[in-house]
């Protein structure tokens, strides 16, 4: 794979995450018709993270912890609220690191 072959599938990796976090809507941004693009700053500051995880639990607490870092504690709530976005991006990232 040549460097632009990377760029390309971080583009997509970062284009799904992004598209799983307006999906799920942890913390309902979408459901009140925010831009399409409210989740993207998030993302940017959660694929930097994905090694450190070793497992969704992994995941769902930097998906967490970098809700918390953006919104604050009560907008993010609890940690379980991202349980499903977590499972479906770690499916993903799996999906990419396959490829």
């Amino acid at each position: 794979m040549d460097h632009r072959d990377g760029k390309r599938q971080f583009k997509t990796l970062r284009q799904r995450v992004a598209a799983i976090l307006i999906e799920e809507d942890p913390i309902g941004l979408t459901a009140m018709g925010s831009p399409s693009d409210e989740y993207d700053a998030e993302v940017g500051t959660i694929l930097p993270r994905v090694k450190e995880a070793s497992s969704v639990d992994g995941l769902r607490r930097i998906i967490h912890q970098e809700f918390v870092h953006w919104f604050g504690a009560e907008m993010a709530g609890p940690e379980a609220r991202y349980e499903v976005a977590a499972s479906r991006i770690w499916t993903v990232l799996h999906d990419v690191r396959d490829v």
